[in-house]
């Protein structure tokens, strides 16, 4: 158990210092670094599946029914991944990391309109709580905080989606990059014939870094993937919000993005609301579970 806390301490914390990456490739748009994102770590994925022999495996996991919920996967993550990276180097990293912290709530919210979940009367009241940090942080931002609500939405409704899927981690991302790899290549080759690709134009480090956007993709995911499989998914939730965490304090004191007391009243309402919801759940599972009487007693 030790070894995959370690693990889920790693990949999170992986996550959580993806702003810093990012900035450094602040200078290329968004969208190139997403197209580099994809398309380095398809390839990389790939060379794992055959290297390890598990084409074969992977090529007889495909049919129609897999290809189609991969497609709304791929299509949901592309659009979580843009969006992060455009926030990030827009100077908007406080506002991703609300979208996090307010993620496994959403997550809760949706199984019950989507997939028909009840809840205790009691997780109603950190979801309520969550919803007006949001609405108080629109009225103090002046607008909705879209960025927050759409990087929750795309990886919660992701998250639903990967829950009906068939294939691993390993196999779901592989298959994932590979349905977004040919449209990231044309339009990669599109920017470069119009002399406006990054690759190759802004420098060694550079390049180095939009390659490994690839690695830093796929290493923590595999980092988690083991960690998942080897502690409690109690020890997994409480875990992730290393990322937001890190991802958090990298926008206030790193970066100097404006952090002002209204704010703080909107986060602190979405952080109270995960206090209720974990220690909820905690009293809930830790309570004794009376013993069924059996047939004469009583």
């Amino acid at each position: 158990m030790k070894k995959g806390i370690l693990y889920g301490i790693a990949a999170y914390s992986m996550w959580g210092l993806f702003p810093i990456y990012w900035k450094l490739l602040q200078h290329v748009p968004a969208i190139q670094l997403i197209g580099h994102r994809i398309g380095w770590s398809f390839l990389l994925l790939i060379t794992i599946v055959v290297g390890t022999r598990q084409w074969l495996e992977f090529r007889g996991a495909l049919n129609p029914r897999t290809l189609q919920i991969y497609f709304v996967a791929a299509i949901l993550i592309g659009v979580n991944w843009l969006t992060y990276v455009w926030a990030v180097n827009a100077g908007f990293i406080v506002e991703t990391s609300l979208g996090y912290f307010i993620n496994p709530l959403l997550s809760v919210l949706l199984g019950v309109l989507l997939l028909h979940e009840r809840l205790r009367t009691m997780q109603w009241l950190p979801i309520g709580l969550a919803a007006a940090g949001v609405i108080y942080l629109t009225f103090t931002y002046g607008r909705l905080p879209w960025i927050a609500l759409l990087l929750a939405f795309t990886f919660g409704i992701y998250g639903l989606v990967k829950k009906i899927a068939p294939l691993g981690s390993l196999f779901g991302l592989t298959l994932e990059t590979g349905i977004l790899f040919l449209p990231a290549l044309f339009y990669l080759g599109y920017v470069e014939s119009e002399g406006q690709g990054a690759f190759l134009h802004t420098g060694y480090v550079s390049d180095l870094l939009m390659v490994g956007a690839g690695l830093v993709t796929t290493v923590p995911l595999l980092m988690f993937a083991s960690s998942a499989r080897l502690i409690p998914l109690s020890v997994v939730g409480i875990l992730q919000y290393i990322a937001p965490t890190l991802q958090f304090l990298a926008g206030v004191l790193i970066y100097r993005e404006p952090f002002d007391r209204t704010r703080l009243v909107g986060f602190s309402l979405v952080w109270l609301a995960l206090v209720v919801f974990w220690l909820e759940n905690y009293i809930y599972h830790r309570a004794p579970i009376e013993p069924v009487p059996e047939l004469g007693e009583g």
